[in-house]
């Protein structure tokens, strides 16, 4: 059977976008290297640059922040 398929149910359309909560769950994922294949593809069909740049800044910031405070 071919998985390959262009009208897989699961296919993502050009035409979305993706919500906040999932693109800061995607920077979180591939902050702390366990973004899959899968979401990553998604991330480049349907995200914003501009969207994924601010919410990682914020992301690398709080990591820089709580790093600090930690020690």
């Amino acid at each position: 059977m071919n998985n390959d398929s262009p009208d897989q149910s699961d296919e993502v359309h050009d035409d979305e976008r993706m919500t906040l909560s999932e693109v800061i769950g995607s920077v979180m994922a591939a902050g702390f290297g366990v973004q899959s294949p899968r979401n990553r593809e998604r991330d480049f069909a349907c995200g914003l640059a501009t969207q994924f740049i601010v919410v990682g800044v914020i992301f690398t910031l709080v990591k820089i922040i709580l790093a600090y405070a930690a020690s």
